[in-house]
């Protein structure tokens, strides 16, 4: 119960936070040239680094930096906003596609479920994002985050919003993390003081998890 009572606690925060978190600009590489390839992390306040201190602790951060420790030579924009839901990032990524992303990651939905939206609307919105993204960049590559509906929204609820990610991986052909927050979620020591938020450590290992995913994606 401790483990469901955290993990509600952990959503009700990314929808209460503030949505301004991360729109500074000097929070974002900027580092050009035509040659450049670009990762997008697209997402709410858990990719946007909410409540630490340095926003480079954030997991796009520490997962762009291990991948260029390997040779990889990607620059990275942190597009993440916290309290965003799928509607808000539809709304915002024709920008953000400024960016002329080479690998985009897609991480909304958590904050459509607290408002109890329908499944139906949020799966739309984010398959609206994907084939944007294929419609102006079709060599970009696309991984999609997903997350899981807490239980207190209910089994029906929580059924279809659930399968929202592995049916879009299968239908729209992206690769999928199943859940971001597998390492983390619920595990005191891993959270800042509110007992929600990853801490630094706990960023590092949201790193961990979506790092098998991300880097098949890559290219030297």
């Amino acid at each position: 119960m401790m483990r469901y009572f955290l993990l509600i606690s952990f959503f009700l925060t990314i929808a209460c936070g503030n949505s301004s978190d991360n729109s500074n600009p000097n929070k974002q590489e900027s580092t050009r040239s035509n040659d450049t390839k670009r990762i997008i992390y697209f997402g709410d306040s858990l990719t946007a680094g909410y409540g630490l201190l340095d926003f480079e602790d954030a997991w796009p951060h520490i997962l762009t930096k291990r991948i260029k420790a390997e040779g990889y030579s990607y620059q990275m924009t942190n597009a993440g906003v916290s309290g965003d839901t799928t509607s808000g990032g539809l709304g915002r990524l024709e920008w953000v596609l400024a960016e002329k992303p080479t690998v985009f990651v897609l991480e909304l939905g958590a904050n459509d479920m607290l408002r109890g939206i329908s499944p139906n609307v949020t799966k739309e919105n984010l398959r609206a994002m994907i084939r944007q993204v294929k419609s102006q960049y079709p060599s970009t590559k696309i991984l999609l985050v997903g997350m899981y509906a807490t239980p207190n929204m209910g089994k029906k609820y929580a059924k279809e919003f659930n399968s929202i990610y592995p049916d879009l991986s299968k239908e729209e052909d992206v690769p999928l993390v199943p859940f971001i927050l597998e390492k983390v979620a619920s595990i005191r020591k891993l959270n800042q003081k509110d007992g929600i938020h990853p801490t630094e450590v706990g960023h590092k290992l949201v790193s961990d998890t979506v790092y098998p995913y991300l880097k098949p994606l890559l290219v030297k």
